[in-house]
């Protein structure tokens, strides 16, 4: 089995979590903290991913995004986030588009709902339909994602098909659980939704690195 494209798989994460975190610089839910916590995290992501050998343009990405966190004023930031998603994809696009943005769907909108969730354990005045939403987006994301490893015809995937395909039905499922947590009207219920959003980034973290080789 041939090793991963980390490269690949770091600017895929990024896109998808600089896309998320623009959204929410668009909704202006959020205080301006947390595009300085999700740019950072997007740049750093970017930095990764160009020290493990994927094109500059994710180094241009992780520029756009700093922008974003130096001017968290909703009409830059957003902008700034969503070119840098841009800029992610077409790092990541490598293995193909349809990789690149299936990956993208599914570890974004999972990432983007955790990240949230932790920022409402700051802010708890927070509505909650922007985790629903992002949640949404996620369990979407995971299906596609299971789905595109189960129709790529990879030989090196081959062994792992069906077990990738598993893994990321089982992501989307806990994303399903986060949104019925997220009924709940107490505290507990975003803790409840959070921690499973921890464990289906685990799971679709997991996909994306075995599902794309190098």
């Amino acid at each position: 089995m041939r090793p991963p494209d980390l490269g690949a798989v770091l600017s895929i994460w990024a896109a998808g979590l600089a896309a998320g975190a623009a959204v929410v610089a668009c909704w202006d839910v959020a205080r301006a903290g947390y595009i300085r916590l999700a740019g950072g995290i997007v740049a750093l992501l970017g930095v990764l991913a160009t020290l493990a050998g994927a094109p500059y343009w994710s180094l241009l990405a992780s520029v756009l995004a700093v922008v974003a966190t130096i001017w968290r004023q909703r009409f830059v930031a957003a902008p700034a986030l969503a070119l840098a998603a841009i800029a992610f994809l077409l790092a990541g696009s490598g293995l193909g588009w349809l990789s690149a943005a299936v990956g993208a769907a599914s570890l974004g909108g999972i990432t983007s709902e955790m990240l949230l969730g932790h920022w409402f354990l700051v802010d708890p005045k927070l509505p909650r339909w922007p985790l629903r939403r992002l949640a949404i987006a996620g369990t979407a994301g995971a299906l596609l994602e299971g789905l595109a490893v189960v129709l790529r015809n990879d030989e090196a995937l081959l062994v792992f098909k069906w077990l990738l395909a598993g893994l990321a039905g089982f992501a989307a499922l806990l994303m399903i659980g986060v949104t019925f947590a997220l009924r709940v009207k107490s505290y507990t219920g975003v803790m409840a939704a959070t921690g499973l959003s921890y464990l289906a980034t685990l799971l679709a973290l997991a996909v994306a690195i075995i599902a794309r080789p190098s």
